[in-house]
C-alpha cells in the first residue's frame, strides 16, 4: 500500500511515497507526536494543515473571509516577516513559545494566548527557539476588522492573554472543516466562527464597555470613506479636507493623528491591497489591474507595489495566486 507523507515547509511541498504493509496514517500527525514525545523540535516547521481559498466576492461583501489558514509545529528557525499584506492574521498558541513585533516592539506570546496581527502595517512574528510555538492561524478579510483592531488596540498590543483558547480552538477548527466547501452555508459557517473567535477577543479585553474608546472623529471617517469607495478615481489631500470642512493642514494633522499615517499614504496601501485582490481572484494584466486601482500609469504601480510588499505585481501573483 502507497502511503503519501506531506511536509509543508513555508509554502513548499515535498512528498515522499512510503511502501508499508499496514493501514494507511497520518505521517504529519505522527511525526509530531514523535517529536513531542522526544521533547524536541521538528527540525523544519511542520504543517499538519495548510488551507488556501479564494472566496467569491459575494462572500467577501457578506461575510468575514479565510483566504489561508493552517496548523503548525514550529521549528526553532520560524520566522515570518513583512512590511504590508492583505488581511489580518489571527494566531492562537496551542503551546510552546513565541513572538510577534508590530510598531517597532516585539511581544512575547505563549500557550493560550491569542495575537492578532494587522498586516497592513510591518510586522513579524516567529517562535522562541528554545521552546517553538504550536499554533493554529487563519488570515482574515473583512470590511469592519481595521476598525475592530483598532477597537481592540492590536497595534499597541497584539496578544491577548486571559482568553477562551479552549473554546477558541473549537471555532479554529470549525473554520478548517469548512474553508473547502463551496456551498453557500460554508461561507456562513466559516464567518460564523471567526465571527466567534473576535467575540472571545472582545470579551478578554474589552468585557468592561467603559474602555472601548470613543470613535474616530467624523472628519476623519469621512475620508476613510471617500477612500475606501472612492480608491480608483484621482484623490487629492485638499478635496478630502474640503468634504471635512478644515484647512488642509489641519486635516492631515488630525488624520494622522487618529490613522497613525497620512492620507495619501493610506490611500496608496488601500490601492495596493485591493491591487493584491485582483492579482489573486483575476487574470487581468498587470497593466489593467493598475488601472482599476487608480494608477494611471503601470510603472509608479509597480513601483509602489514593490516598495510595499518587496515583491513585483507578477512576483506576487505567482507566489500567493491557487495553482
Amino acid at each position: 500500500m502507497s502511503v503519501t507523507r506531506n511536509f509543508f515547509d513555508l509554502g513548499r511541498k515535498e512528498e515522499v511515497d512510503l511502501k508499508k504493509n499496514h493501514a494507511p496514517v497520518n505521517i504529519c500527525a505522527a511525526l509530531m507526536l514523535y517529536y513531542t514525545a522526544m521533547n524536541v523540535p521538528p527540525p523544519e516547521t511542520l504543517f499538519l494543515k495548510n488551507l488556501y481559498a479564494t472566496p467569491a466576492d459575494w462572500q467577501r461583501d457578506l461575510f468575514y473571509s479565510v483566504v489561508r489558514a493552517g496548523h503548525l509545529k514550529a521549528s526553532v528557525e520560524h520566522r515570518i516577516q513583512r512590511e504590508t499584506y492583505p488581511g489580518h492574521e489571527l494566531i492562537l498558541c496551542l503551546s510552546g513559545q513565541g513572538w510577534v513585533q508590530v510598531a517597532g516592539r516585539r511581544h512575547e506570546v505563549g500557550p493560550q494566548d491569542l495575537v492578532w496581527v494587522n498586516c497592513h502595517h510591518p510586522h513579524a512574528y516567529g517562535a522562541i527557539s528554545k521552546d517553538p510555538w504550536e499554533v493554529y492561524w487563519v488570515r482574515v478579510e473583512g470590511r469592519s476588522l481595521d476598525r475592530l483592531a483598532q477597537l481592540l488596540e492590536v497595534r499597541s498590543m497584539p496578544v491577548m492573554g486571559g482568553f477562551d483558547a479552549t473554546g477558541a480552538a473549537v471555532e479554529f477548527e470549525r473554520s478548517f472543516d469548512y474553508l473547502d466547501g463551496n456551498r453557500p452555508c460554508d461561507a456562513a459557517n466559516v464567518n460564523a466562527a471567526i465571527a466567534a473567535i473576535i467575540a472571545k477577543a472582545f470579551d478578554a479585553r474589552l468585557s468592561d464597555p467603559d474602555l472601548i474608546r470613543p470613535d474616530l472623529p467624523m472628519p476623519v471617517q469621512k475620508a476613510l470613506e471617500k477612500m475606501r469607495l472612492y480608491f480608483h478615481q484621482p484623490i487629492r489631500v485638499v478635496e478630502l479636507a474640503q468634504l471635512a470642512g478644515m484647512s488642509e493642514s489641519h486635516f492631515s494633522r488630525q488624520f494622522k493623528s487618529a490613522i497613525g499615517t497620512s492620507p495619501i499614504d493610506w490611500l496608496r496601501r488601500e490601492r495596493i491591497n485591493q491591487a493584491k485582490r485582483r492579482l489573486i481572484e483575476s487574470d487581468d494584466p498587470v497593466k489593467e489591474i493598475a488601472r482599476q486601482v487608480g494608477y494611471a500609469d503601470q510603472f509608479f504601480f509597480s513601483k509602489d507595489f514593490k516598495r510595499m510588499t518587496k515583491l513585483t505585481p507578477t512576483q506576487f501573483r505567482d507566489q500567493e495566486k491557487p495553482a
